[in-house]
C-alpha cells in the first residue's frame, strides 16, 4: 500500500477520487450571500404582499386566497350566460341548475352553452351515475335583475342553506325565463314585471312584515283576514311569483324575513285554516319545490302542525278557525248553525298530501283522505254538494250549492288532486266527474242572449246569479277536458269556453272594464251587478286564471287579448301611487279606491298575467298544478322537482 500514490489510488481497477479540499474563503462568502438573499426574498413575501399578510397566521392566509380563487374560478374560465330558451335556462351540472342574467354577451353565451352541452352529453353516456346526497349550499345573490347562483361550500359557512336536489332526470322544468318568441308579447310581459315591482317595492317601503298594504294611505292594512298579526302574508304569498319572474334579489329579502320572523307561536287570535293553508303552506311548499331549500319545507310543516287541533272533531271535518297559540277552535257564526264550509275543508288536499310526501309524516295526508271519505259516503241531494257541513254530526247544513264562494275550490281540488297524483288518484277524478254531471244537469244555464253561466242554487231554486269567484271554472273545465278523454270531454271544453266568454262580458259591460263581485242574469241585466253591494272589484284574479289556462290549452289569441285588456283597466283604475287598490264601483267613470292591496294580487293576478305572456315551457301544465292561490305544486311522477321521500 505504501507503493500507491495518494493521488492515484485504485480499487478493483477503478480510480478512487481523492478527498475534497476544504472550501476557500471566497467560496464561503459567495454561498453565504446566496443564502441571505434567499432568506430575504422568502421573508419579504410575507411582509410586503397584502394577500399573505394576516394576523391569524400563514395557514389562514393561504385558506383565504384559496377560497377567493375557488369562488372566482367558474367566471375566470367562462362567463355565466343569460337565461333565454328552455335548454339554455336549465343547464345541468351535477344535477344542479343555474339561472342566468339576460344582458350578457350572446357570443360568450354560445361558447359556454356549447361547452356545457358537450359535458352534459358525455355525462349522459355514463350510466354509472351516483345519487347526489343532500348538501349544504351557500346562495349568492347579485345585482337587482340577477339570478340565484348556487355553489357548493365544503366548510361550514354563515347563513347555511340546505337543499334537497331534484330527482335524476333527462329533463328539468323551466322555472325562470320562458320568453315568448313574439317581441310584442315580450314587451307586455315586461310590463307585468314592472307592475310586480311597483306592488312589491311599495309593500316593502310602507308595510314590510305586515300582512297587506294600503296603497293610498301608504301604511299597513290591519283589517285583513289575518288581522293585525305581523305574519307577512304578502311576503309568503308573493315569493314564488318573484322567483318565477327572476326577481331574485327581492326573493332573497323575502326568504330572509321568513327565516328570521315567520313564527306562529305567539299569535293569540283565531285564524282561518283555509287561508293559512292556501296562502302560507301553499306558498312555502311552492318555494320549496322551485328551489329545494328546506327552510320552506320545514316552515310549512311547523305551520301545518299548528292547524291539526282543528281536525279533532267526531267526523274529522275541521273547524274553520283556530287560535294557533291556544289550540281553541270555532266556526263562523253566520255559517248555517256554525257549520264548516265546503270550499274550506275541501281545499286542503293538494298541500297536505304533498307535505306528507316530502316530510315522511303521514298525519297530513291521513287527515285529508279522511275528509274525502266522509264527503264521498254522505248522501248528496241530487248528486250535489251543499256548501255547509256540521263537523260534529257530518250532516249537511243549508242546501245552498255554488261554484262560487263557499263551494268553488272543493271541486277544483278534486280534479287537481287527481292531476297532482300523476293521475293515480282515480277516486278524486270519479268524484269530480259525478259532481260536474249533476252541476251541468241542475245548475248550468244559458241567458236569453246565449251567455253560459253556473247559477247558484238554494233548496232547488236557481238564483240566476254568478260570482266573480266562479269565473275560475272556465280554466277548471278546460283542464278536465284536456287531461282525460271520456263521455264528458267535449261538454267540458264547450262549457269552459262559454264561461270564459261570460266572464269577459262581465268585465266588458262595466265602465271600468273590471267585473263586479257578482252579477245577475235577468232580462236587460245580463252579466251585470244590480245591487250596490255587488258592484265592487277587489282585484279578483279568477277570470285571468281562466284566460291563462285556456290560452295554454287552445292557443286561441283572444285570451291574450282579453288578458291585456285587464292590464289596461288595472293600470287606469287600480294603480295608486304606492301599489294597487280595489275599487268600490265598476260602473262609474272615476271609481273610488278601497285602499287595499290584496296579497293574492301578487300571488295570483300578476303571476297568471306573467305566465299568460310567457312560453308554455315556463311552469308547464304538464309538470305543475296550481293550488287555489296560484302556487304551483309539482306533479308526482312527471316533475323531478317533486322532491318527495318516496
Amino acid at each position: 500500500m505504501s507503493l500507491l500514490s495518494m493521488h492515484n489510488r485504485y480499487l478493483n481497477g477503478a480510480p478512487i477520487p481523492s478527498p475534497r479540499k476544504p472550501f476557500r474563503s471566497k467560496e464561503k462568502c459567495l454561498i453565504l450571500m446566496i443564502f441571505c438573499i434567499f432568506i430575504l426574498v422568502f421573508c419579504g413575501t410575507f411582509l410586503y404582499l397584502p394577500e399573505l399578510r394576516s394576523s391569524s397566521g400563514t395557514r389562514e392566509s393561504f385558506s383565504k386566497m384559496y377560497k377567493q380563487i375557488q369562488d372566482a374560478g367558474p367566471d375566470l374560465l367562462i362567463p355565466a350566460p343569460p337565461y333565454a330558451e328552455e335548454s339554455k335556462n336549465n343547464i345541468k351540472s351535477n344535477n344542479r341548475h343555474f339561472n342566468y342574467q339576460a344582458d350578457e354577451d350572446p357570443h360568450l353565451l354560445d361558447d359556454r352553452y356549447k361547452l356545457m352541452m358537450k359535458i352534459d352529453e358525455e355525462q349522459q353516456k355514463n350510466q354509472k351515475v351516483l345519487e347526489r346526497p343532500d348538501i349544504a349550499l351557500k346562495i349568492k345573490f347579485s345585482s337587482p335583475k340577477s339570478y340565484i347562483e348556487n355553489y357548493i361550500e365544503s366548510e361550514v359557512v354563515e347563513n347555511m342553506i340546505k337543499t334537497v336536489p331534484p330527482a335524476k332526470s333527462d329533463h328539468y322544468p323551466v322555472t325562470v325565463g320562458g320568453e315568448d318568441n313574439d317581441e310584442s308579447i315580450r314587451m307586455k310581459r315586461l310590463k307585468i314585471v314592472e307592475m310586480m315591482r311597483h306592488a312589491w317595492d311599495n309593500y316593502v317601503k310602507y308595510a314590510w312584515g305586515m300582512n297587506e298594504l294600503k296603497p293610498v294611505s301608504k301604511k299597513a292594512h290591519n283589517n285583513s283576514v289575518f288581522g293585525s298579526a305581523p305574519l307577512g302574508a304578502t311576503i309568503v304569498d308573493g315569493l314564488d311569483t318573484l322567483y318565477i319572474m327572476g326577481l331574485h334579489d327581492e326573493f332573497k329579502r323575502g326568504r330572509e324575513w321568513i327565516a328570521k320572523h315567520l313564527n306562529f307561536d305567539n299569535i293569540n287570535m283565531h285564524l282561518s285554516v283555509f287561508e293559512i293553508n292556501i296562502r302560507f303552506i301553499g306558498g312555502l311548499l311552492s318555494c320549496y319545490a322551485l328551489t329545494g331549500d328546506t327552510l320552506f319545507r320545514d316552515k310549512a310543516e311547523l305551520i301545518a302542525n299548528k292547524l291539526l287541533p282543528a281536525f279533532h272533531t267526531p267526523t274529522g271535518i275541521p273547524y274553520a278557525l283556530i287560535n294557533v297559540k291556544t289550540g281553541s277552535v270555532e266556526n263562523y257564526n253566520w255559517a248555517s248553525a256554525s257549520s264548516s264550509i265546503l270550499s274550506e275543508f275541501g281545499t286542503l288536499h293538494l298541500e297536505f298530501s304533498y307535505l306528507s310526501d316530502i316530510t315522511n309524516n303521514k298525519i297530513f295526508k291521513e287527515k285529508v283522505q279522511h275528509i274525502r271519505k266522509v264527503v264521498k259516503e254522505v248522501d248528496k241531494p241530487k248528486g250535489l254538494y251543499p256548501n255547509y257541513m256540521h263537523p260534529k254530526t257530518g250532516n249537511w247544513g243549508q242546501h245552498h250549492i255554488s261554484l262560487g264562494g263557499l263551494g268553488d275550490s272543493f271541486y277544483e281540488y278534486l280534479l287537481k288532486s287527481w292531476i297532482q297524483s300523476g293521475r293515480v288518484d282515480k277516486e278524486a277524478r270519479e268524484m269530480f266527474d259525478e259532481a260536474m254531471e249533476a252541476v251541468f244537469k241542475h245548475m248550468l244555464q244559458e241567458s236569453p242572449s246565449g251567455l253560459l253561466y253556473i247559477s247558484d242554487m238554494k233548496y232547488d231554486k236557481l238564483d240566476q246569479k254568478m260570482d266573480a269567484l266562479a269565473c275560475f271554472a272556465g280554466g277548471m273545465f278546460g283542464l278536465s277536458s284536456k287531461t282525460l278523454q271520456n263521455e264528458m270531454t267535449n261538454k267540458y271544453l264547450t262549457v269552459a269556453e262559454g264561461i270564459a266568454n261570460t266572464c269577459h262580458e262581465a268585465y266588458n259591460r262595466s265602465t271600468a272594464k273590471l267585473a263586479p263581485e257578482s252579477f245577475k242574469f235577468t232580462e236587460g241585466n245580463e252579466a251585470r251587478a244590480i245591487k250596490s253591494s255587488d258592484k265592487y272589484y277587489i282585484l279578483r284574479p279568477e277570470t285571468v286564471e281562466t284566460y291563462f289556462t285556456l290560452w295554454r290549452l287552445t292557443k286561441n289569441p283572444k285570451y291574450r287579448k282579453w288578458g291585456w285588456e285587464v292590464v289596461e283597466a288595472l293600470e287606469k283604475h287600480c294603480r295608486a301611487e304606492a301599489g294597487y287598490s280595489g275599487i268600490k264601483n265598476v260602473y262609474v267613470p272615476n271609481p273610488i279606491k278601497d285602499d287595499v292591496q290584496q296579497s293574492y294580487f301578487l300571488a295570483e293576478m300578476l303571476k297568471y298575467l306573467y305566465l299568460l305572456f310567457s312560453d308554455d315551457s315556463l311552469i308547464s301544465l304538464n309538470e305543475w298544478v296550481f293550488n287555489s292561490e296560484a302556487h304551483p305544486l309539482p306533479i308526482k311522477g312527471h316533475n323531478p322537482f317533486y322532491r318527495g321521500k318516496h
